[in-house]
């Protein structure tokens, strides 16, 4: 009776959906709630000496025992120096060891391996080296969960260390930055479906559940983490990657590596994403890489010269065909937003729309795409509609738009916000709703823009 009722007081402390193991026994139950009640109020020196007890005897009585003991031990790394810190470091390394095999199931490797690397980077522990390689031994062994993006950061700002000190080659550097952007977008573009699917629905009227709230909240802080961490990673690689530092860099090694495709195509891609394109450097890795491997890639480059040589028929048509040759969703976009803002330069709205959309569907995380569709439609007032009530709706529909923007992008929340405010400031005011005796109905448009929306009730 006793050992039930320790067991159902653990199962409070430590809170329902941590797994309690039906073969703990009474001593085990007994030790783990007198950890976890200090763990809880964050008493991590009292709650030491009956985890390490509990790693040794019970380590399969409750995953709570490595959630906790997680914390316990970046206390004691964070609180300690020298040799002593070193030792809690390593413990740290053994502890995720043991977590792996008593609860293989509930362990995200290369969270727990960069997490080391995180503490060593922010505890100034071990060389720059060592740092780098505690983040690639989690990349290498478990990238799908190395999603901190603190750690992403800090995984490409310690390769530019490396780099500065000699110690890596540039070219090691811009490999990095390639993948850990990859990787970026890939967690942007998962949050941004997430916060898409709740958008539309806010924008539609419908409540939210709680359990949405909770999403839509989980969404918009993580996006705002990795918008910030991309932008840091920019500005970083920035200072290394100017027009006039890789074009000689490239112009050095071109004799030596113009047969190696790879290396063609990762040249041509890194002058193009640094918008030097203007140099007679470009020109050659274009019809290099045409003639060793063409491909979406070279279409796209193909593309940005006919454009900049004036032959917009010829680069849409390149577009296009980088389009359709293109398997990897980023660069899809990237070409599809290409192909929308030709198509807006040439005043063919609705296929810019088009093609916008196809970006966003793309990389649901490119939210400028929805600033472009904002300004595109607060362009068409006066054209879609018969009345000046009804022409002035049509920001309604600018400002939802601007607003998305900004909720899919963090990075633009800022202009977004006073983008979609500045809109709703020239759709009809109240008093308008008033005199009109519309609200709540419907306005379709007859114009390219198409669709409708609801006056606002009073």
């Amino acid at each position: 009776m006793m050992k039930t009722k320790l067991t159902l007081l653990f199962i409070a402390l430590v809170g329902a959906v941590n797994f309690v193991s039906a073969q703990a026994t009474e001593e085990c139950v007994t030790t783990m709630s007198i950890f976890s009640e200090h763990a809880k109020v964050k008493n991590y020196d009292a709650a030491y000496e009956p985890f390490m007890k509990l790693r040794k005897e019970c380590p399969t009585t409750s995953f709570a025992l490595y959630q906790y003991g997680e914390r316990i031990l970046k206390y004691k790394i964070e609180k300690t120096s020298g040799a002593e810190q070193m030792a809690f470091l390593e413990d740290l390394k053994k502890m995720y060891q043991e977590k792996k095999t008593h609860f293989a199931a509930k362990t995200n490797e290369g969270e727990d391996l960069a997490d080391v690397a995180i503490i060593m980077y922010d505890n100034k522990i071990g060389t720059a080296q060592e740092q780098y390689a505690q983040f690639n031994k989690a990349w290498e062994t478990d990238k799908a969960t190395f999603t901190n993006a603190k750690g992403l950061y800090e995984y490409f700002v310690v390769a530019v260390e490396l780099q500065e000190a000699g110690s890596i080659e540039l070219q090691e550097v811009f490999d990095m930055y390639d993948k850990v952007q990859e990787k970026i977008t890939e967690e942007q573009d998962g949050y941004a479906k997430r916060m898409e699917t709740i958008l539309e629905k806010k924008e539609a009227g419908t409540a939210l559940s709680a359990q949405e709230k909770k999403l839509e909240q989980v969404a918009e802080v993580n996006l705002d983490n990795y918008s910030k961490v991309s932008a840091g990673i920019n500005q970083k690689l920035g200072v290394l990657a100017d027009c006039d530092r890789l074009v000689p860099f490239y112009e050095a090694a071109w004799e030596e590596k113009k047969g190696d495709v790879t290396w063609v195509k990762n040249a041509a891609g890194r002058l193009v994403s640094k918008e030097c394109t203007d140099s007679p450097l470009f020109v050659k890795l274009v019809e290099q890489l045409n003639t060793l491997e063409p491909s979406a890639e070279t279409s796209y480059y193909l593309g940005r010269l006919a454009e900049q040589r004036g032959e917009n028929a010829n680069a849409l048509k390149y577009y296009e065909e980088s389009a359709n040759r293109q398997t990897d969703p980023s660069k899809k976009a990237k070409v599809f937003y290409q192909l929308a803002e030709n198509f807006r330069k040439k005043g063919s709205m609705s296929n810019a729309r088009s093609y916008y959309l196809k970006a966003v569907g793309a990389k649901p995380s490119m939210g400028i795409v929805y600033l472009k569709i904002a300004d595109m439609y607060a362009g068409s007032a006066n054209s879609c509609g018969d009345s000046v009530f009804n022409k002035r709706a049509i920001y309604w529909l600018a400002a939802d738009m601007a607003a998305r923007a900004g909720a899919i992008d963090p990075s633009l929340s800022s202009v977004a916000q006073k983008t979609a405010a500045a809109y709703r400031g020239l759709a009809p005011d109240r008093t308008m709703i008033f005199n009109a005796g519309n609200a709540g109905q419907r306005i379709n448009f007859s114009c390219w823009v198409g669709g409708g929306v609801t006056v606002p009730n009073l």
